[in-house]
C-alpha cells in the first residue's frame, strides 16, 4: 500500500498531455504455443487472446537468449546482452568435467546501462517494476530495479524462481508478505491493479512493467486448476499438451492478465496505454511443448527462442492484425518509445529496431540479421552454441562436436531438414557473417578444458 501511494504521489507532476501509458507484461518461460491464438488446445486463455484480437500478433518475435536473464538485459537496454556479458542466467552453474571450458557470466546489469525505464523516467514518466527482476545476484547491495530507473519495485529482487514459492508465505525480500495473500500470481497482479488505480485521475503517464514468475518452476498451481484440466484432458484425446499443472498456472497467469486489462478499462485507461505482451525465453520441454516448433528453453532451435509477443494500441495498431516479420527483443525498447512519441536513444538501444512502422502496417526494413550466442552447458542438453538468422534460413553451430545445422524456417519452422550438406556455400556463408559478429563483440568462443577427463562421466546436468 505505501508503494501504491507514493506511486501516486509521483505522479502529481505535470507533463505533456496525450502521451500513453505502457504496460509491459512480461511471462517466464512460456512457450510459442502455450497460449490458445498461438495454437493450444489445452490451456484456456481468453483474456490473451484479447489482447490478439485487438491488437498485433508477431509469429515470429524472438528473445535475445534461451533463457531469462540475458533476454531480460535485452528488453532493458535494447542491445545484445554479449555487449554486457550476460550470456547466462544468472549467477550460472557449471557442469563439472565437460569436454569446452565454460565463462561464467557477468552477473549484474551495469548501473551505467541506460534502461528502457530511464528513458522514459527522463521524459516525466512515472516509472514500476512489479516481479521478477533476476538482473542482479545474491551478494549484490544494487542494481535493483529502484537502481534502474523504477520508482517503484514491487518484487523485483536476485532470484530467478519465487523464493518462498507460488503459495504463500512468498518470502520475497522486495515485497512484504501480507495476512491474505494466497497464490504469487494473484498477488501481482493485485499489485499492478493497485498501482494503476493509484494514477487515476493523475496527469502524467506511467509506465508499468508487470514481469510475472509464472510459468517458472516449481510448478504449483491452485488445487481447482489442475483438477479442472485433469477432467479435461480426461474427456479430449491426448495432444502436444498434457500437463494439467502446468495448464493451470498458465492458466492463473491468463486470468490475472484478464484483470489487470480490466482495470485499465474501469479507469478509462484502455485507449491511452500500450499493452505488450511477450515471455523471456521459451518453454520448459519436460513441463510443455513448444510445437510446432523444435526443442525449447536452453536450445538455440525455435522452441528455445522463439516466443509470443502481442501488441496492442488502439487507433495505432490495427485488431486482429498479423505479422510474421523476424523481430527480437532488442526492439521493444525503441518501439515503445517511437509509439509514446518520444525521442529515440540511439546511443542507448543501438541493437534495436522501432516496430512503430511495422505495427502501423507501413514499409518496415527489417534487421539484415538476428544473432545468439551461448557460450555454456545447458541443463536441458543444450551445450555451447551460436545461431544466426538471415532472411527465411537460419544457421546453428555446436562448440563442442563442430556439428552445424541449416534450416529453411519458412518451409521447415520445426527444423527437421538440416540443409548443411545439401546447401554447403549458403551454410559457409552464414557461418561467416555469424563469426563476423562474434568478432566485432569479442565473443568469447568455447575452447577445449585441459582438465577434461573423458574416463570420467560428465557432470550431472543443473
Amino acid at each position: 500500500m505505501y508503494k501504491q501511494l507514493l506511486f501516486s504521489l509521483l505522479v502529481g507532476v505535470s507533463v505533456q498531455a496525450g502521451r500513453p501509458n505502457v504496460l509491459f507484461i512480461l511471462v517466464d518461460d512460456l512457450g510459442y504455443s502455450d497460449v490458445a491464438c498461438y495454437g493450444n488446445t489445452l490451456h484456456e486463455t481468453p483474456n490473451v487472446d484479447r489482447l490478439a484480437r485487438e491488437g498485433m500478433r508477431f509469429t515470429a518475435a524472438y528473445t535475445a537468449c534461451a533463457v531469462c536473464s540475458p533476454t531480460r538485459a535485452s528488453i532493458q537496454t535494447g542491445q545484445y546482452p554479449i555487449r554486457f556479458g550476460i550470456t547466462d542466467w544468472i549467477a550460472g552453474a557449471r557442469k563439472p568435467n565437460t569436454p569446452l571450458k565454460e565463462q561464467w557470466t557477468k552477473r549484474m546489469l551495469p548501473l551505467e546501462a541506460v534502461t528502457v525505464a530511464e528513458a522514459f523516467k527522463g521524459q516525466g514518466y512515472k516509472t514500476a517494476f512489479v516481479g521478477k527482476w533476476h538482473l542482479n545476484d545474491h551478494d549484490h547491495t544494487t542494481g535493483f530495479p529502484e537502481d534502474q530507473g523504477y520508482d517503484v519495485n514491487i518484487g523485483g529482487h536476485h532470484k530467478g524462481s519465487p523464493p518462498g514459492g507460488y503459495f504463500a508465505p512468498f518470502k520475497n525480500p522486495k515485497m512484504d508478505d501480507r495476512p491474505d495473500d494466497l497464490y504469487l500470481t494473484d498477488r501481482l497482479g493485485d499489485e499492478a491493479i493497485g498501482l494503476i488505480e493509484s494514477h487515476a485521475g493523475g496527469s502524467d503517464p506511467f509506465f508499468l512493467m508487470l514481469a510475472f514468475y509464472t510459468v517458472h518452476t516449481p510448478i504449483q498451481p491452485k488445487p481447482e486448476l489442475q483438477r479442472h484440466y485433469e477432467k479435461k484432458l480426461a474427456k479430449q484425446p491426448a495432444g502436444h499438451w498434457n500437463n494439467p499443472k502446468y495448464a493451470a498456472m498458465v492458466h492463473s497467469m491468463d486470468e490475472n492478465v484478464g484483470r489487470v486489462l480490466d482495470a485499465l478499462d474501469r479507469q478509462g485507461m484502455a485507449n491511452d496505454t500500450i499493452v505488450v505482451f511477450f515471455s523471456d525465453n521459451g518453454g520448459l520441454s519436460r513441463q510443455t511443448s513448444c510445437w510446432p516448433l523444435s526443442r525449447g528453453k536452453g536450445f538455440y532451435h525455435e522452441g528455445g527462442i522463439r516466443v509470443p509477443l502481442i501488441v496492442r494500441m488502439p487507433g495505432t495498431v490495427k485488431p486482429g492484425s498479423e505479422t510474421d516479420e523476424p523481430v527480437i527483443s532488442n526492439d521493444l525498447f525503441p518501439t515503445l518509445l517511437d509509439l509514446a512519441g518520444l525521442p529515440l536513444r540511439p546511443d542507448a538501444h543501438k541493437d534495436g529496431l522501432s516496430l512503430k512502422p511495422l505495427l502501423e502496417t507501413q514499409r518496415f526494413k527489417s534487421h539484415d540479421l538476428l544473432c545468439w550466442h551461448y557460450p555454456h552447458y545447458h541443463g536441458a542438453g543444450e551445450t555451447p552454441a551460436s545461431a544466426i538468422r538471415m532472411g527465411d534460413f537460419k544457421f546453428i553451430r555446436h562448440y563442442e562436436d563442430a556439428t552445424r545445422e541449416l534450416y529453411n524456417l519458412k518451409e521447415d519452422i520445426g527444423e527437421a531438414d538440416n540443409l548443411v550438406d545439401k546447401m554447403p556455400e549458403m551454410a559457409d556463408k552464414y557461418e561467416a557473417a555469424l563469426d563476423r559478429w562474434l568478432s566485432q563483440r569479442e565473443a568469447y568462443i568455447p575452447k577445449a578444458d585441459p582438465g577434461f577427463d573423458p574416463s570420467k562421466p560428465v557432470g550431472k546436468k543443473r
